[in-house]
């Protein structure tokens, strides 16, 4: 069940809670098959404060990365990633990784912080079957959040995509695209739009340098303006949503539909798309859309607009804080 039809039909649907059980599963075998101290280097409390210490640029990190592991480790590294993620989300953050070759060839040898093993495996508490726990696997531009509460409800935000170049120009990656649907998605989106739409969406002709949410620990919703779900004609309406979901399915199709579901409550008429920056290819570029509980975003603008950065963000839900708030609601700890 995908594409819009999944999306209006989930008020109804039941979601399995094979998701949790798989990706424990998948990081207690990454986690026993490594040695001692890699292991030590791997795990912290879950209420450690390294949990909400993410970003997206290159940087030193805690745990453990591709550099420290063997052939096996390595497998069994690259299935947590496939326990976690979309057949399309899993070569996504693959090729966001690969671009870092691609990055070391344009900028010449020196550019040693360009390095395709140095993405981080992080894991918070212990994967029990009804256990709290939380996983993370963050390099530069890509930061992937799971927190499982009580062995079922998974949390996935903050999820961070990006892509340096966003198109490969040159080279034997020439025409790679790591995320050019959001690109192609939003720009036929708004520039498709009928004029009263198009005024209200675009916000300005000059586009912010970067996200706007950052790398913070918790998110703020941005400024309530851009055109309305509730005022689109039901074309756009529908177009909304795939991009919305152009977002969602770099997760499990049982993970992304939670997040279209938990959007669906919360009501769509008030959420709304915004666009700042240039509308052809080439020109710098930001649009976002955010609702009562969640906020996309997507810019870009550096190197000369050939530079994606893409986050998906709940106001209240990531690191699954709302979720750990009503379960201890529920079982005092």
């Amino acid at each position: 069940m995908t594409g819009i039809t999944s999306f209006l039909c989930l008020a109804g649907c039941l979601v399995a809670a094979t998701p949790s059980a798989d990706l424990a599963t998948a990081v207690n075998a990454f986690l026993d098959g490594l040695d001692g101290s890699q292991r030590a280097r791997a795990t912290f409390a879950f209420d450690s404060d390294e949990r909400w210490n993410w970003h997206f640029v290159p940087r030193e990190r805690a745990g453990v990365s591709f550099r420290d592991f063997n052939e096996a480790q390595r497998d069994l590294a690259l299935a947590v990633l496939k326990a976690g993620l979309s057949e399309q989300g899993f070569l996504t953050a693959e090729t966001i990784r690969d671009l870092e070759n691609v990055l070391r060839e344009i900028e010449g040898p020196q550019a040693t912080h360009r390095d395709p093993l140095a993405y981080h495996f992080l894991v918070f508490g212990t994967p029990e079957p009804e256990g709290t726990w939380a996983l993370r696997y963050e390099g530069h531009h890509l930061a992937l959040n799971w927190t499982v509460v009580g062995g079922k409800p998974i949390a996935t935000t903050p999820q961070f995509l990006g892509s340096n170049p966003g198109d490969v120009q040159h080279g034997p990656h020439a025409g790679t695209r790591a995320l050019g649907d959001l690109e192609d998605l939003g720009r036929a989106f708004v520039t498709e739009l009928d004029e009263a739409a198009r005024a209200a969406a675009i916000l300005s002709d000059t586009a912010p340098r970067d996200i706007l949410t950052g790398a913070s620990r918790e998110a703020e919703p941005q400024e309530d303006r851009g055109v309305r779900y509730a005022d689109l004609a039901p074309e756009f309406q529908a177009r909304m949503i795939s991009l919305i979901e152009a977002f969602a399915r770099v997760q499990r199709p049982e993970i992304a539909e939670q997040r279209l579901a938990r959007i669906r409550r919360a009501g769509l008429d008030d959420v709304k798309f915004a666009w700042m920056g240039g509308l052809e290819k080439g020109q710098g570029h930001y649009y976002r859309i955010q609702g009562k509980t969640f906020i996309l975003e997507y810019d870009n603008t550096q190197n000369n607009a050939n530079h994606v950065h893409a986050v998906w963000r709940d106001f209240h839900g990531d690191f699954g804080r709302d979720l750990l708030r009503d379960h201890y609601a529920r079982h005092p700890h």
